[in-house]
């Protein structure tokens, strides 16, 4: 069944259409989306009724960012076994959809684990099975922002003591469009802007698709926070101005050594923010450490199509060309910061500064024994 699309109209406070969410149609189940490639011009819900669906709109990136993008998997597998489709071969398309993200790889196991625990007691139950993993993993990520924002405000009032505005600079997309709750990175300058300690929020356009501008923009108006919007290359004028307190941005993977996979653009901040003593802070769930990767060339960086550069979508025109034809572009999604260039890792277990091996294995054991318990 193709995507099908249905429009609202309110912009007030919250989203009108959640950004992810199970329904039951006359149809059968379907899973109802916030398509983030028509912000921030129209909220339009984008409903998916199969798996082959659910994979379009993640690799259009109409569903984005590292934990919704693990809910969105959970949720994919769900769908296809109460569809009475083949669960494995819908967790193995929705796997490698993008292969950057661990969160999808690991909402996806997550749900297609307890679909086989159950199959043996018959196609329902297992399909229920694999439903209410998907539903547990939205529950526990929406606890893990709001943890994650009181450890983040904490970790930054301990950084820029003195009781002054926090002044954020932030990158790409962190809100509550990729969470089951208000974001990662995004959450703690949130939770900053409720407590009177954010004096503004630097937002970079984050090129090529403009996640900043069209997505991070977006939120901070709907919350009322005071945001600014600059051009990727701007950064730098920032710094040396001292306008910049602390950086905070999400992360996509984080390897076994703390190096960290987050949207292109997020190294050459690290290194200004290295120079200029400003805190490099990623702020990120549990489920987004992989201790399966070693480090960070391990990491497999995902490399999207050329045209979202020569052509780019969204705020600069639909089919503008702005190169000339048949010019090649380098288009990587993501770029690696070691560990060494990153102040702290702020978890909803805690926070990790400074980032080690060691430190994130301790972390990992830590997040398996509250999950166990």
């Amino acid at each position: 069944m193709a995507d099908q699309y249905a429009h609202d109209e309110a912009r007030d406070e919250p989203f009108r259409t959640p950004v992810i969410r199970w329904e039951e149609s006359p149809g059968g189940p379907v899973l109802t989306l916030l398509d983030q490639t028509r912000l921030p011009a129209e909220e339009v819900r984008l409903v998916c009724a199969d798996v082959p669906a659910l994979v379009r709109a993640i690799q259009t990136l109409a569903v984005r960012g590292a934990p919704l993008l693990g809910i969105a998997g959970a949720y994919g597998v769900a769908l296809a076994a109460a569809r009475g489709r083949d669960a494995e071969e819908a967790a193995t398309l929705l796997e490698r959809s993008r292969p950057t993200a661990v969160n999808l790889a690991y909402g996806v196991r997550l749900a297609a684990d307890a679909w086989r625990a159950s199959a043996g007691e018959g196609a329902e139950r297992a399909a229920g099975a694999a439903l209410a993993a998907a539903r547990e993993l939205h529950r526990r990520d929406a606890e893990a922002s709001s943890a994650m924002a009181g450890h983040g405000l904490a970790l930054l009032d301990e950084l820029l003591p003195g009781g002054g505005g926090h002044r954020i600079l932030t990158h790409c997309n962190t809100g509550a469009l990729v969470s089951g709750g208000e974001g990662t990175a995004f959450a703690v300058a949130l939770a900053a802007h409720r407590a009177g300690r954010l004096r503004g929020l630097w937002v970079d356009e984050t090129r090529p698709l403009l996640q900043g501008a069209r997505l991070t923009a977006y939120e901070a108006a709907r919350n009322g926070l005071p945001y600014t919007l600059l051009t990727d290359n701007a950064a730098g004028s920032l710094f040396t101005a001292g306008e910049v307190d602390a950086v905070l941005i999400g992360a996509d993977r984080i390897a076994a050594d703390g190096s960290v996979a987050n949207k292109v653009g997020s190294y050459p901040l690290a290194v200004l923010a290295k120079y200029h003593r400003v805190p490099f802070v990623v702020v990120a769930p549990t489920t987004t450490i992989d201790p399966g990767t070693a480090d960070g060339a391990s990491i497999v960086v995902e490399q999207r199509p050329g045209r979202e550069v020569t052509e780019p979508p969204g705020a600069l025109g639909e089919g503008l060309v702005v190169a000339p034809p048949g010019t090649r572009a380098y288009n990587p999604a993501f770029d690696v910061t070691p560990p060494e260039l990153v102040t702290a890792i702020v978890t909803e277990e805690g926070v990790l500064s400074p980032v080690t091996g060691d430190g994130i294995a301790a972390l990992c054991a830590r997040s398996r024994q509250v999950t166990i318990s």
